[in-house]
Order: structure tokens, then sequence, then C-alpha cells
């Protein structure tokens, strides 16, 4: 069994801060031990449940914040950014059976985490077919778009409430909860406990009950926070500005839509 796991910091447990998530400044370096320690957990429960494989991408920022030697020996680490559309699901293919996201957070426009935004600082809010996108429903689609599901998430509650309204079958595990600019975490080692077990559970006879349906079209709107990025993204071929901090662009494959954000 091969297992993708996709890793971010700002729904670690005890991540609060932008500082805390800054490869460059010190504050990161626990918030780095406790992301590491939370993959290190999703990997040893999988191998638990049957694993075989494990791939696992850094996926936040620079994407070079996990720390290597931490990891089981039977992961492959993915560091960097290589530019494809798949983004936070870089090398992600069919032969894969099933998707982590470990470490993700609340979406833009959400006040369930102080850090809460959809892949990019500059974007205010983000509609995908008419629901609030969440960079785990931009992946979960991505996923799907290659019959994989996507199994267990973990991060803060928000988020997690947030799966659960989208497909109740896949596991969670909220590490923390926000409150205006605070949160509330948990124990970084009960964190881990918590998704070793989950992870383990994850991975039963039963996974393509996670499965989401794909669409048969799809329709996104990016809302920025400033004007001129509007302006700049409404060039893509087939985006439109429809006011002057919202661009749309619609397209059929779920593939279009990931080469617009991989842009926009």
């Amino acid at each position: 069994m091969k297992i993708y796991i996709s890793a971010d910091i700002e729904g670690v447990t005890g991540v609060t801060n932008w500082d805390e998530t800054d490869l460059h400044k010190e504050d990161s370096k626990i918030p780095r031990e406790q992301m590491t320690a939370e993959v290190v957990a999703a990997c040893e429960g999988a191998l638990q449940a049957g694993a075989t494989e494990i791939w696992v991408k850094d996926a936040h920022d620079s994407a070079r914040n996990i720390i290597a030697s931490k990891l089981p020996q039977a992961v492959r680490l993915i560091r960097g950014w290589s530019g494809h559309p798949f983004m936070m699901l870089q090398e992600l293919d069919d032969t894969f059976q099933a998707v982590f996201l470990i470490g993700y957070h609340s979406r833009a426009g959400a006040a369930t985490n102080p850090l809460a935004h959809t892949m990019s600082g500059k974007v205010a809010q983000m509609l995908l077919n008419d629901r609030y996108a969440s960079e785990f429903l931009i992946h979960a689609y991505a996923a799907a778009s290659l019959h994989i599901p996507v199994v267990l998430v973990s991060g803060d509650k928000g988020l997690c409430e947030e799966v659960a309204l989208l497909n109740s079958r896949i596991h969670t595990v909220a590490v923390k909860e926000g409150i205006g600019a605070s949160t509330i975490n948990i124990h970084p080692d009960l964190a881990t406990a918590r998704i070793r077990q989950a992870a383990a559970e994850a991975l039963q006879p039963d996974i393509r009950l996670c499965q989401i349906p794909m669409p048969d079209h799809f329709s996104l709107q990016l809302r920025f926070r400033e004007h001129f990025e509007a302006y700049n993204r409404g060039f893509f071929p087939g985006a439109r500005q429809t006011d002057p901090f919202t661009v749309q662009f619609e397209a059929d494959s779920y593939f279009e839509i990931l080469r617009f954000l991989l842009f926009a």
C-alpha cells in the first residue's frame, strides 16, 4: 500500500503567530520540530496499518521545514517546489492508494485560526462552485481527479468541521482551536498520539467511502485584498475580472482550475 502525505504548518498544535511559520526566524524551531513529529506519527500509523511505501510533501512556504533525519526510512521526502499544478500534492499519481493531509488549516476568511488563509495571503476569499475553498478542498479535488481518497486530515477545529461537512467518513484530528488572534492547543505528545492512531484507523478496507465526487464543471472565484492583483490575474486565458477585486475562471477539467491557481 502506497500512501501520500502532504504537510503544512499552520494547523500544527501550538503554532499561533506568523513568525513561528517562517523558516528564517528563531521562533520557527519548535513548530518545525512539532510539524515533523506530527508527520512522523502519521507515517508510523500508516506503517502499522500495512503501508509499504510513503511519500511526504513538505508543503509549507519554501517546502524546507521537515527535519528529514527524524522520518522513518521507508519515507521519500519531497522538498521545494517543482512548479507542477498539483502544488501541495506534487508527484501524486494513480499508483497511490490514499492521501493524508497533516497540519492543514482553515480557509481564507474563516475566524477559526489566526493564520487562516488559502494558498496566498493575497487572497481574501476563494469560492469553488459556490463553496468557500480551503487548501484541503483544493487538494482533495486534485486527489479525487485521480480517484484517490483523502482519508485523514489533521489541523484546527474549524478545518475539521469543514471536512466533516464534505465527507464525514474522512478521519480528522483537531489539535487546536483558534479564538481571535489566539489558539487553544492540545499537548504536542497527545497530538502525535491521536494522529498516529487516526492514521492506522484511516487505512481500513473501507477507504473508498472517503472519496468525494467530482463535479462535471468547476467555477472558481478569487477575491483579492488588493485591486491590482485582480487586474493582473484577469489576463489569464479564459479568466475575467468581474469587479475591481474579483476574478472568475471556469473549466470542465479540474486540472485547468489548478493550472489557473498556479498562475494566480
